[in-house]
């Protein structure tokens, strides 16, 4: 296993502290499930399952081997092993599996980017939904600890939200230091609640039999695939889990889940079943009615705390995606804020946040109880974690070199549960479940002509680019004027001189002593070595050709990596170079079809709106000089 936190193993102290970290950034959306999981199991259209005892004991036997298969046999033994260099996430796994192929000889398999594209697109989904559904369903407990202010759920959940994203912008690293502390007070808080429900009544315990929940399918056949449904709530987090992988280590996640959170979610989920044993009419609220009265109300307040943590979480794992879709030009360049000198993670994306608050507080307006938003989640989660399982086929082949039927059977164990799963929630499609489903087809969409977009640029400037020997010669005749000083021009991939350093030609008829031609390329990693970092070839007549190679998780310093890597007789000085950039627009062909010009105009408006490339590449404004070009695609 390539664990980059490996080698703190025998570092005790640094283990529990990572170890402790983990448990709130990692584990906040799976914690917060048993506010809603188990009281769907037994609501709408199969509510009437629980007048038989048994099914209670068979829908908890349910959650606890759901989590025990997926959770801890599928995602912690395994598919935490898939990092790209010590990054998890399914877009890290896409380009994990890109740069393997490639590496073997092969061509880029763009079917494994369409994987990855479609697993994110879910997770921008799924952001907006959680912290809806957790924040709205932790409210909900004023209903059995303040009645009275029951009806004030809406207004409170939207009151939350909207400080919880507009706190964003300050970073999450001060606050992130109680996520810890606080997420631990609530798994001890609900394990012990869950623990003193099943000493009442131990007969629960059959729960812990997987007969249990075999026979309760089979017993109730025709529910079966509405319980899966509800059942699957209990495992919403996976994919956030793999996500952070990065931050903390396969092995502190491994921890904090076997010594803590598995622990406190069984025994809650239990414990929640032993009370309706006991008294079904607490299906209202089974969570908040486990905990003493004189407790419901400082209950509700931990649980809400919980929630936003929760969901604090996903807003991040959005920035960070965002970030990532950005470096490997899946998406145009959006303003993105490091809100952490010390941690490069820690990143605010203005546009996100601000379509994830408006989306989020429009979906508890509109669906008003986290019941109704139960109808509407899991359908992204399920979708996004049987793309997972796709994509370990191929890692497990050209990562692992596993052979085709070793890596074939145990995919194929993989996707019969999250197949079972998925086709559970396909049936909340016409019950609020099309929501996510049209949100991650509309960015996946934008992704792909952001990349149909560039790729199409690239080959109508290629066609009438000049080729730099042509370039070379004619400063061999010495025809082109020279200026002192190193001129910085940004350069698409290939041999051909860069517009912008034609368009200077045409318009300033001179040139620069030193001119750099400059690439910036994404690799198939999240951070460059130092030594692939900077290719440099000295083309002579004082014309360089570089390419900068920067990870998918790294800033791209343009600036800092020239003055640190380019060799000394290049001369090269941040501050007094001048950088030349390009600024198209576009426009559309006369034989573009309808399709087309659909595309192109959209691509057209995300280029227009996409941050300028000075600040993206931390270039010094007063340095830079942007040539602009009309381009007809």
């Amino acid at each position: 296993m390539n664990d980059p936190h490996a080698g703190h193993s025998g570092h005790h102290p640094k283990l529990l502290a990572t170890t402790f970290a983990a448990l709130g950034v990692v584990f906040g959306d799976l914690g917060t499930s048993p506010l809603y999981a188990f009281r769907e199991c037994f609501s709408g259209a199969h509510g009437s399952l629980i007048e038989n005892t048994r099914n209670l004991t068979g829908a908890a036997s349910l959650i606890v081997w759901s989590l025990l298969i997926v959770v801890s046999m599928n995602y912690l033994f395994v598919i935490l092993r898939l990092d790209n260099r010590g990054e998890g996430g399914i877009l890290a796994l896409s380009a994990l599996i890109r740069g393997a192929v490639k590496r073997l000889g092969g061509k880029d398999p763009r079917k494994i980017l369409l994987f990855g594209l479609a697993g994110s697109s879910l997770i921008y989904a799924d952001g907006m939904l959680t912290p809806a559904i957790s924040v709205l369903s932790a409210v909900e407990g004023l209903s059995v600890s303040a009645p009275v202010l029951a009806h004030w759920a809406v207004p409170i959940a939207v009151i939350i939200l909207a400080g919880l994203f507009t706190i964003q912008q300050f970073g999450t690293g001060k606050v992130g230091r109680l996520f810890g502390p606080v997420i631990f007070i609530w798994f001890v808080t609900i394990g012990v609640l869950g623990a003193v429900a099943v000493c009442a009544h131990p007969q629960i315990l059959l729960s812990l039999s997987p007969w249990e929940g075999v026979s309760f399918l089979v017993r109730e056949w025709r529910h079966a695939l509405p319980l899966l449904a509800a059942v699957f709530l209990a495992l919403t987090g996976c994919e956030a889990l793999y996500a952070d992988l990065g931050h903390f280590g396969a092995r502190p996640i491994r921890l904090a889940w076997f010594s803590v959170v598995l622990p406190a979610l069984v025994l809650n989920y239990l414990g929640q079943a032993a009370l309706l044993t006991a008294d079904p009419t607490a299906i209202r609220s089974p969570f908040f009615l486990l905990a003493p009265e004189v407790l419901r109300f400082p209950l509700t307040l931990l649980a809400t705390a919980a929630a936003i943590i929760a969901s604090q979480a996903l807003i991040s794992g959005a920035f960070s995606l965002t970030t990532q879709a950005i470096q490997l030009g899946c998406l145009p360049r959006v303003r993105v804020c490091y809100t952490s000198e010390h941690s490069v993670g820690q990143v605010y994306v203005p546009a996100v946040n601000r379509l994830l608050a408006v989306a989020s507080i429009l979906l508890v307006i509109t669906f008003g109880t986290s019941a109704a938003l139960a109808g509407a989640y899991g359908i992204s989660i399920s979708l996004t974690m049987a793309i997972t399982s796709i994509l370990f086929f191929s890692a497990a082949r050209v990562s692992w070199g596993w052979s085709l039927p070793k890596a074939g059977l145990v995919t194929a164990m993989f996707l019969a549960i999250d197949g079972a799963f998925l086709s559970a929630n396909s049936l909340k499609i016409f019950h609020g479940g099309w929501f996510p489903l049209v949100i991650a087809g509309g960015v996946m969409a934008l992704m792909l002509i952001w990349i149909w977009g560039r790729e199409r640029l690239y080959v109508r400037i290629s066609r009438e680019a000049l080729p730099t020997e042509v370039l070379l010669k004619d400063l061999r005749k010495g025809s082109i004027h020279r200026v002192s000083g190193t001129a910085v021009y940004m350069s698409g991939k290939g041999r051909h001189v860069p517009t912008a350093l034609l368009h200077n030609l045409k318009h300033n008829q001179v040139l620069h002593e030193r001119v750099i031609l400059l690439h910036v390329m994404t690799l198939d990693q999240p951070r460059a070595g130092c030594g692939e970092m900077l290719e440099h070839e000295e083309l002579g007549e004082g014309l360089h050709r570089v390419t900068l190679k920067f990870g998918f998780a790294e800033t791209p310093d343009v600036p800092s990596v020239l003055k640190t890597r380019l060799p000394e007789a290049v001369r090269f000085q941040p501050g007094k170079a001048t950088y030349f950039l390009g600024r198209e627009t576009y426009g559309v062909g006369k034989n573009a079809t309808f399709v087309d010009r659909i595309r192109l105009s959209l691509f057209a408006i995300m280029a227009r709106n996409a941050s300028s490339a000075t600040a993206y590449f931390q270039l010094p404004p007063g340095r830079v000089v942007e040539l602009g070009a009309h381009v007809t695609l």
